[in-house]
């Protein structure tokens, strides 16, 4: 029995401390949330308290906003104050100018006709002309060609041809009757300029080729 009783004394006390607990816990809230309501908050007590006159301005600029407005560009025209936006402008009034009295243009006087419209030239600048003709070159009566062989033969100058155009040489054949024979001459031409007629036929002779200068009446 003693035991028992022990037992139901110790859940008693325990139930008993668990009730105060709460209460405890109740009170410490309830003082907690009477010192918040209490104590201002700093982040919003810093924020600004808007007015009603405020909100009533808020609500007259949402009311007239126009989405359109940011597209308008920066030459359009400034609306005056008091004018509605949009609205056509007055047309501006124009006044017809006074007649102004004319008096007829004097008529041209004729122009005399021009002596002469080609003009002569004159003897210095025939001089000029001659002495300019005199110094010029005199064109090359004759064109040049770079001989590299000449042969009784058809095969053989065929043969000093194709030799010519492996280092690079464009010559042609030419027959011509010499003393009752045929001859084949292998050559390299026309050529309008000696000099450059001269500068083939060094470079022929580089290249290992026998080579002559001929030169042919135009």
């Amino acid at each position: 029995m003693s035991g028992a009783n022990k037992n139901g004394s110790e859940r008693g006390g325990f139930v008993l401390g668990l009730i105060v607990g709460l209460l405890l816990g109740l009170a410490v809230a309830l003082g907690v949330a009477l010192y918040i309501t209490k104590v201002p908050i700093p982040f919003v007590d810093k924020v600004p308290q808007r007015t009603a006159e405020q909100d009533a301005q808020e609500a007259a600029r949402n009311k007239n906003w126009d989405p359109n407005a940011p597209l308008a560009g920066k030459g359009a025209a400034k609306v005056a104050s008091g004018v509605v936006s949009g609205a056509p402008a007055p047309a501006p009034v124009v006044t017809a100018p006074a007649p102004v009295a004319t008096t007829p243009a004097p008529a041209a006087s004729p122009v005399a006709p021009a002596a002469s419209t080609a003009t002569k030239p004159k003897p210095a600048d025939k001089a000029a002309e001659k002495a300019a003709a005199a110094s010029a070159p005199a064109a090359d009566p004759y064109l040049y060609f770079v001989q590299a062989g000449a042969y009784t033969r058809t095969e053989d100058a065929e043969a000093q041809r194709a030799k010519l155009a492996i280092q690079g040489f464009s010559a042609k054949v030419f027959e011509r009757e010499q003393s009752g024979r045929m001859v084949y001459r292998v050559r390299v031409g026309p050529m309008e300029a000696r000099d450059e007629a001269e500068g083939v036929q060094r470079k022929i002779e580089a290249a290992g080729f026998e080579a002559n200068l001929v030169r042919v009446q135009r």
